[in-house]
């Protein structure tokens, strides 16, 4: 188990590793595996690359940010402008069934609506968008409607735990994951040891056909 001193320090050479950010910016304090991120930045995309970067970490229970996107002048762009930009890259983009997501841009912040087949789907509307210049946040409302589902309950329930058990990154936490379903909703319990395995077991749910929401409670342990 890290200390504190031990994590902050690791957190900070991940942030200095990563180069779509500029770490100097961004600053780190942790208290009992907890990280807060907080600092100014040019971009909603660096803020962005920030957290994920502190969930590559080993030994990160949890994180909470405070950092603030401060536009430079040079990337203002009115909110008329940045709604038919976005428009413009959902349309475009192969893996997002443009005519279901709607946006909505207020003070520069993306508001994306309406609903989709798949969890994926949802994801790459929101990445689309996401490192948009101009840009002070996206919050996502797409909801996941799947076609009327082909499989019963408990085919969905193996077929996510041996999706975990498949998986390299989970194989070692595959056996403490445990899997319950009701109705379209996936529910995950247990523990997993990094937040980067905590994504990928909620991913992998997610990829059963039929599911429609996966709650995850799983515990980070570090």
């Amino acid at each position: 188990m890290k200390t504190d001193s031990v994590l902050q320090r690791d957190v900070m050479t991940e942030l200095k590793w990563e180069p779509t950010i500029r770490a100097a910016e961004i600053g780190v304090a942790v208290k009992d595996g907890v990280v807060t991120l907080s600092g100014d930045v040019d971009t909603y995309g660096m803020k962005w690359a920030a957290e994920r970067a502190v969930k590559r970490v080993s030994g990160v229970k949890g994180l909470y940010e405070e950092i603030n996107v401060r536009l430079p002048d040079p990337y203002k762009r009115s909110d008329e402008d940045i709604a038919g930009s976005a428009r413009n890259i959902l349309d475009w983009n192969f893996w997002v069934p443009s005519d279901r997501v709607k946006v909505m841009v207020q003070n520069g912040w993306i508001t994306l609506s309406g609903d989709v087949d798949w969890f994926y789907q949802k994801e790459r509307a929101e990445d689309a968008v996401r490192h948009m210049i101009g840009i002070s946040g996206v919050t996502s409302r797409i909801t996941i409607k799947p076609p009327v589902p082909t499989v019963k309950v408990f085919e969905v329930k193996n077929g996510i735990e041996d999706a975990l058990k498949r998986n390299a990154r989970l194989l070692r936490d595959a056996d403490k994951i445990k899997v319950e379903t009701s109705g379209s909703k996936v529910i995950l319990r247990g523990s997993v040891g990094s937040w980067a395995d905590y994504e990928e077991a909620e991913y992998a749910a997610y990829c059963a056909p039929g599911v429609s929401e996966v709650e995850n409670k799983l515990a980070v342990t570090g």
